[in-house]
């Protein structure tokens, strides 16, 4: 396994990548359409209804309907892409999600726009820490956090392909790129960018890039940090989590949402099931965020490399004593 190399110094929005890849595959696919909520802009679908003025529909400011339009279109032989901000998309219209495209078995895209801290100075109203713990909850819904550009464009290709419900959760934080461009998603499946035996760390979205920075770094202090890239949260690459319990000290968990009922509690819940390890559950804790810029409340909460380092310190020296 050779380790990824960040290049710190590039970093890309990931919400551009998912307009330029779902331009290309409307231009194969005359079924796709794109279901937005008064947010052409910040989808940045605004290029898509240059070129598809007739497959772009704005449902405007209401969310229930915009999933409901996208079920009722999946169900004419449509493939809509329901895009909105994650915190509306998943908070106004959970039942919708839940009961039209879930138990319902849609073929609906969902994707949330500008997901966890993203939103920065607008606050908690516009904050969306809690959607992975909702979509997680809804059984037969794939919830998948991309990692970077590249990870993005195979997600969404997949999703659009695969026949049923998905949930993509679409950064707007500058990241890296962690993966090579020709990755290709699979549902349940993670990759390995780091290896180690001392201790794994469990990333998702923002936090992989910063996993494999600490990663990196604390080689110089003779620790070496086995990293995940966990694109899907549910369902889970169980084999992978299970096997870096067994081969090293500890498992942290990294993700830019509460840390109730997300990744880490995920991964809490099977390990303490099959093989229980000492764990760090790094994300926003069960309270509202302050108001500041999306790189201060990622440093606010210790979502960084830094924060990830002082965690595999701990479970290390916890293991030696």
């Amino acid at each position: 396994m050779t380790d990824t190399i960040v290049d710190r110094a590039a970093t890309y929005d990931c919400r551009q990548a998912f307009a330029d890849e779902l331009i290309a595959l409307a231009h194969q696919d005359d079924r796709i359409v794109a279901v937005c909520n008064d947010s052409v802009g910040s989808s940045n679908l605004v290029r898509f209804r240059e070129q598809f003025p007739d497959r772009l529909i704005n449902v405007g400011i209401a969310e229930q309907d915009l999933v409901g339009v996208g079920a009722g279109l999946a169900n004419g032989g449509f493939i809509p892409v329901v895009s909105a901000a994650a915190p509306f998309l998943t908070g106004r219209a959970l039942e919708q999600i839940k009961a039209d495209v879930a138990y319902s078995n849609t073929h609906v895209v969902l994707c949330g726009q500008s997901p966890g801290l993203a939103y920065g100075e607008l606050g908690p109203t516009h904050h969306s820490v809690e959607d992975l713990s909702w979509m997680r909850a809804i059984a037969g819904l794939p919830v998948v956090v991309p990692a970077d550009p590249a990870e993005t464009r195979s997600a969404l290709r997949w999703a659009i392909e695969n026949d049923g419900p998905s949930y993509l959760r679409i950064g707007r934080f500058p990241v890296p790129a962690v993966n090579p461009d020709d990755i290709t998603f699979t549902p349940g499946r993670s990759t390995q960018l780091a290896d180690g035996d001392d201790v794994t760390v469990i990333a998702a979205g923002t936090m992989v890039s910063r996993a494999v920075t600490a990663a990196a770094q604390l080689r110089a202090e003779g620790i070496h940090l086995r990293v995940i890239n966990m694109a899907t949260i549910e369902p889970l690459d169980s084999q992978a989590i299970l096997r870096a319990a067994r081969e090293t000290r500890g498992v942290i968990t990294a993700e830019e949402a509460t840390i109730t009922g997300g990744l880490g509690a995920a991964v809490a819940g099977l390990l303490i099931q099959h093989e229980p390890v000492p764990m760090r559950i790094l994300g926003v804790p069960h309270v509202f965020a302050p108001t500041g810029n999306t790189a201060f409340l990622l440093e606010h909460f210790g979502l960084t490399a830094d924060g990830i380092m002082t965690a595999a310190r701990e479970l290390v020296g916890r293991g030696r004593r």
